[in-house]
């Protein structure tokens, strides 16, 4: 497997599972895609997000009624407590050529990794279904040493532009940015502020 980043933007997503695992999935995905959710219940949380809701006794339903809520979708996530009926669901998506991820039951085609953001960068953690908790420990490790990180990506992209007018080589480029990214005194200034950072990396890395 490998992991990606996606755009799915206008993209449609289909939860199967309307309890606690498939909140967790469609919170996810809310508000990057379209996203249906399928059940005979659902979680009072799904009260609050932005997501279709269908009414469905999934343990009774027939595959053409499955297959019309597959078809188009970019993705099914089958959530449901069921393992025989998640399997039943990931083979009737492949059988459509739709990507499915499986929350138990043969594994899918997808994992969906534990995933933290900031304002500009993401991090995915991912045990490849071996355990989920430790996805979310060394995400939460990661978490917690995070600093000024937002702040740095920013300072990077500005450098960068400078860089590129007075840097021919693209070599020493990319060195430079790693020199800052490496200088504990560049991340001490950045945590007074994204200006008094800018201050010490012009006149040290840009100007010297």
């Amino acid at each position: 497997m490998l992991p990606l980043v996606l755009d799915l933007t206008g993209r449609r997503v289909v939860i199967f599972g309307g309890g606690p695992v498939g909140a967790r999935k469609a919170a996810f995905f809310q508000g990057e895609c379209r996203v249906t959710v399928a059940s005979r219940s659902f979680s009072k949380v799904f009260g609050d997000m932005d997501v279709s809701m269908v009414r469905m006794d999934l343990a009774n339903a027939r595959d053409v009624d499955l297959k019309d809520l597959i078809k188009g979708a970019f993705l099914v996530i089958a959530a449901v407590r069921d393992r025989a009926l998640n399997t039943r669901i990931l083979s009737l998506c492949r059988k459509a050529g739709v990507l499915c991820n499986t929350a138990s039951g043969e594994p899918g085609d997808v994992i969906i990794p534990s995933v933290w953001k900031g304002k500009s960068h993401a991090v995915a953690v991912t045990t490849f279904g071996r355990s989920p908790a430790m996805a979310r420990y060394i995400r939460e490790k990661a978490e917690l040493g995070a600093g000024d990180i937002d702040l740095m990506i920013d300072l990077q992209a500005r450098a960068r532009e400078v860089l590129k007018s007075v840097e021919r080589s693209q070599e020493r480029r990319a060195a430079i940015l790693w020199e800052i990214i490496r200088d504990p005194a560049a991340w001490k200034a950045l945590s007074k502020g994204e200006e008094a950072g800018w201050e010490y990396v012009e006149g040290r890395y840009l100007h010297g």
